[in-house]
């Protein structure tokens, strides 16, 4: 079982995360995760910026590497980012809701983020991460993680488009909610023309500071 303390250093907890197995050996929600557990998380006591997103999916599974897949091109024009930067961990964190690719659902969609990965890791991980001035975070899990239930209300739609409230309230750190970038969200996007518009330009200035 999962131990560390007060002081537990944050490479430390990061060796023993990728080494969890407890979705596969003692799953705590729904069956044994039917594939090996490979933990996907990149984070630095340095790094300003953190991505709270759901799980990876089958390419980041794959690499061991978060967002390598058409999502993080999109996610990356978003922060208007180049790889070096967003894959350096002293500047940008990226903690998902699920650390394992949760498998496909019946229509070959990704399963929910499991729910043990949060509940044993997600506050353990937070605490080491003392600099995070801005908080981005990616779809509904995230968002209901981290804020109030009553700004979740309507989900991610209703969430994202309170962007202006949510990152008005907050302070340290700023908290931003985000759609995913799935490509599989352009409709949402061509419906939503205020996010572009309004919320981008907000997002870029505020990232371009925190890594210049």
């Amino acid at each position: 079982m999962p131990g560390g303390g007060l002081h537990e250093p944050l490479p430390a907890l990061l060796d023993e995360l990728r080494r969890c197995r407890i979705c596969r050996d003692a799953p705590r929600s729904g069956g044994p995760l039917p594939h090996v557990p490979r933990p996907v998380i990149q984070a630095s006591a340095e790094a300003r910026i953190c991505i709270a997103g759901q799980a990876p999916g089958t390419r980041a599974h794959a690499s061991g590497r978060p967002y390598t897949d058409p999502s993080g091109v999109r996610l990356r024009a978003w922060l208007q980012l180049d790889e070096a930067t967003f894959y350096d961990p002293r500047k940008i964190a990226i903690v998902p809701m699920g650390f394992c690719f949760p498998g496909h659902d019946a229509l070959g969609g990704d399963l929910p983020p499991r729910r043990e990965c949060a509940d044993v890791w997600r506050a353990r991980v937070m605490a080491r991460l003392p600099n995070i001035e801005l908080m981005l975070l990616i779809g509904q899990y995230a968002q209901r993680w981290h804020l109030a239930r009553t700004a979740t209300v309507g989900g991610v739609t209703g969430t994202v488009g309170r962007w202006r409230e949510i990152y008005g309230a907050s302070s340290r750190p700023r908290l931003l909610a985000l759609p995913h970038p799935s490509w599989r969200n352009s409709g949402w996007l061509k419906r939503n023309p205020w996010f572009e518009m309004d919320l981008l330009p907000v997002l870029r200035a505020d990232v371009a500071q925190l890594v210049a």
